[in-house]
Order: C-alpha cells, then structure tokens, then sequence
C-alpha cells in the first residue's frame, strides 16, 4: 500500500511502523535498519538538496557535556566535525593533535595528520570507522558543499581513496578503540555513541569510558584541568 502511495505521490515519508516491518521482511541488522530509517526521512519523490551543515550545539547539550565531569564527551555532526566537547576531553586530545585544526574533523584527522598512526596503534580500525561513517552520511549530505570538499580534501590520502572506493555503510554505536598518549601512556577505551534521533541535523554525542584500570585511573585525573571549549560556543546566536 505504501508503494502504490508513493508512486502516486500522495505519501512520500512512510511512518516508522512501515520502516519497521520492512526491515524485518529483510531480515536487516541494526545498522541497515537505522540506514533504511535515515533514507526514509530524507526521500521525498524526487531527492532533495541538503542543507547546510550545522556548527550550533544548543545550550542544553553543551551544558550536558560539562556535567559528564571527567568522562571525556564530545558532539559530532554528520560529516564527524566535532561541535564541541567538554573540559576532560579537550584536555585528553589537545596533545594528540586532533584539536590543532580551527574546526576539527576526525576524519581529517585520521587520513591527514602526521601523528594519527602512532595515536592509533589500530589505525587500520579507526580508518575503516571513519570512512564507514562518511559513507552513512552520503545518503543526505552527498551534495552538501562542506562535506564534498572535505572528501576531496581526504582523497589526497591513498589510503582513504583505496577505502572509499570499496568500503560498505556502517555506523558503529560502540567499540574499543587504543591510543597511544604522550602524557597517560597506553590508553583502552570504550566509546559509546548516543544518537539525538529528533535533531533533524544528526548530531551525535560521544563519550569514551575506560575500558581497563590503568585507563580509569588516567581519565580520573583530568578533573577541571582544562576549561571548556567548543566552537559552538563562539557563536551567537541572534
């Protein structure tokens, strides 16, 4: 019925419910589902162009991120820019390197920065996450002018040509990932992302919990040694 709706232009944006029994009459995992979702939402009978890109964090959500105290946390939007973050995290990546760009992109960071393989001893991982996520993010943004030009700023790395050009959807929610830090040694942690599924912007919070003592140990001595910041929180809003 949905189908013959749509074919006749009466319904174009069909309701969760059919999302639902259509990924189960496909037999789809979690991450087609949420992909068929996403599709879904952006589909109307003809596909239309993306908006912009937001770099805004409402207060409410930056006021979470402090509240997280020394569990590291920061916002990402779809083309992973990190929107802001919260003391513990700033203070944990700045001497990595991933916040030396005016905006920051973990993606670029990964592909473009000179100390991204000895931070990630599973760099090979963290490259496929990051292209996984971008590819998820063509579905909407594919036409989005900031997001085309980050990709062809990334396809000066060869690896992430090689990666782009094979590598299937994905969205991972959760994992553990390795850094290698200047300050804490060798970190283990588990990050855990949270998904705003009413923020038409997909946005996504991000909160990376230690996965072993030593980690813990490390991530509870950040405490207020760093203020907050964000570049969200440089913009005012009229």
């Amino acid at each position: 019925d949905y189908l013959v709706r749509l074919e006749q232009g009466r319904d174009t944006r069909p309701s969760a419910s059919v999302i639902a029994a259509l990924a189960n009459a496909l037999r789809l995992d979690d991450d087609q589902h949420r992909q068929l979702s996403m599709l879904a939402r952006v589909s109307q009978s003809v596909c239309p162009a993306a908006g912009p890109l937001t770099r805004v964090v409402v207060p409410t959500l930056r006021a979470l991120l402090e509240r997280l105290g020394t569990t590291p946390a920061f916002v990402v939007g779809p083309a992973n820019d990190v929107l802001a973050w919260n003391g513990a995290w700033g203070h944990l990546v700045r001497p990595l390197g991933m916040l030396d760009d005016a905006e920051p992109n973990l993606a670029r960071y990964v592909f473009l920065h000179r100390d991204a393989r000895m931070v990630y001893p599973d760099w090979t991982a963290a490259a496929d996450d990051q292209v996984g996520r971008l590819r998820a993010a063509t579905a909407r943004w594919d036409d989005n002018e900031h997001f085309a030009t980050l990709i062809d700023e990334l396809r000066t790395a060869p690896d992430f040509v090689e990666r782009w050009s094979k590598f299937a959807t994905t969205d991972k929610r959760r994992g553990t990932t390795r850094i290698l830090h200047p300050d804490f040694g060798r970190l283990r942690i588990n990050y855990e992302v949270l998904l705003l599924p009413d923020d038409v912007d997909e946005l996504r919070l991000i909160t990376w919990l230690p996965a072993d003592d030593s980690t813990a140990d490390a991530l509870a001595s950040l405490g207020d040694t760093a203020a907050p910041s964000s570049p969200a929180q440089l913009r005012i809003i009229g």
